[in-house]
């Protein structure tokens, strides 16, 4: 059996997990569709609609339930009437982006550095492991809040939003990576392939990073729901993705003081924000366990029991 197979069955004994895919599947479909789901509405996130809005009440929307219609299926904004489907489902893509972006730098930054600490000489593994001590002891929010305000706003904020988190949270990744690179160098097959005369390099290519592949893979995917957070955090704070570009943490701002006049204004990005990062939480747990032959023997074991004690 080989390795994508067994992943496939573990994760098919956990329903949990394959719930959380469906979804994580379905609103990586919605991001990606964002453009073809607003044509087929009609609306774009962008266009104000002022003769939807009542300006005698401060901008409240006109009709039930926000203004929803056949031409605005979940309603619109508060005083700017713009359409909040076509804000929602683009901002699906720049939470997800941001989030998918800042874990693939932090896994690589991590991966390099865990590397060279683990498998180099005593010096430089110190060296490194003071510096990823450094880096986890930072704090990410009030540092990234910092950084964020003083880069000119030519740059695009969804980079770099993403380049902020996963320049300021890789230390993390880099402890795991060393600890498993330590314990990979004293195998046999890791010993004989540098007594054969490989390079570092080649050595860590072709024997490490295979190895490294399931635990990386485990801990990217858990560290993806908690960038979803950090990004609408900062967006909320004002210092993130900024208007036009629609973003779930940029519409939370916007709408906390429109909860008793417009509560869907409110309550659809914070659900979006909550199924996302419980989705890809599970998830994340769920590959955890499939990754890992005891977790997984475990479940198989839970399972049968189970089976067994149902009635026939």
């Amino acid at each position: 059996m080989t390795g994508k197979t067994a992943l496939w069955r573990r994760l098919r004994e956990q329903p949990a997990a394959l719930a959380a895919a469906g979804v994580v599947a379905l609103l990586v479909f919605v991001a990606l569709a964002a453009p073809l789901l607003t044509a087929l509405e009609g609306q774009d996130p962008t266009t104000y609609h002022p003769d939807l809005v009542d300006s005698a009440r401060g901008g409240v929307p006109i009709g039930p339930f926000g203004g929803i219609s056949g031409d605005h299926w979940l309603g619109v904004e508060p005083q700017t009437g713009r359409d909040l489907f076509a804000r929602l489902v683009h901002g699906a893509r720049v939470s997800l982006g941001v989030a998918l972006a800042a874990t693939v730098v932090q896994v690589t930054i991590g991966v390099v550095v865990g590397v060279a600490a683990g498998f180099g000489g005593h010096r430089l593994d110190q060296v490194l492991s003071r510096a990823t001590d450094v880096v986890v002891a930072l704090p990410l929010t009030v540092l990234a809040l910092a950084l964020m305000t003083v880069v000119p706003s030519g740059f695009p904020r969804p980079v770099l939003v993403a380049l902020v988190i996963g320049l300021l949270a890789w230390g993390s990744v880099a402890k795991v990576v060393r600890a498993q690179t330590v314990t990979l160098k004293a195998l046999d097959h890791v010993a004989a392939a540098r007594l054969s005369g490989w390079g570092s390099v080649r050595v860590a290519r072709r024997e490490l990073l295979p190895a490294l592949a399931a635990p990386v893979l485990t801990y990217a995917a858990l560290l993806a729901p908690a960038n979803i957070t950090v990004e609408a955090a900062l967006s909320f704070l004002g210092v993130g993705v900024r208007p036009p570009t629609p973003s779930w943490g940029q519409m939370l701002t916007a709408a906390d003081v429109w909860y008793q006049a417009a509560p869907q204004y409110l309550l659809l990005p914070a659900g979006a924000l909550f199924v996302t990062v419980l989705a890809l939480t599970v998830l994340g747990d769920g590959v955890r366990t499939a990754l890992d032959p005891r977790a997984a023997s475990r479940l198989r074991i839970g399972t049968g029991r189970k089976r067994e004690e149902a009635p026939a």
